[in-house]
């Protein structure tokens, strides 16, 4: 595995008002993960988002092939409660060492 680190393009950034952006809780939240493509890719990010959100529903899940087929992306849709859930979730799929990125 390389040193590089994991972008998580879910961070907010701050508009001119200097206020952060508000997410009105709880709400349908699209999360895209992004790895290298296997075969059990989508079954490892369906365990941690479960873990995370128990109503997910995992028959909604998309998942799409790179050009190349080097990577995937799993394309998914959570009923969101808070920011502490989705920081959670996002530690946990960076964790797993295999996502490169989520949005």
């Amino acid at each position: 595995m390389s040193d590089k680190s994991l972008r998580d393009l879910r961070q907010p950034s701050r508009p001119a008002s200097g206020k952060p952006p508000r997410i009105t809780f709880p709400c349908d939240y699209p999360i895209k993960v992004v790895g290298d493509a296997a075969e059990d890719f989508p079954a490892l990010v369906c365990q941690v988002v479960t873990r995370h959100a128990p109503d997910f529903d995992a028959a909604q899940m998309q998942v799409v092939d790179s050009r190349n087929g080097r990577f995937q992306s799993v394309r998914l849709t959570i009923r969101a409660t808070g920011e502490a859930q989705l920081q959670a979730l996002f530690v946990e799929l960076k964790a797993t060492g295999r996502v490169h990125m989520v949005v």
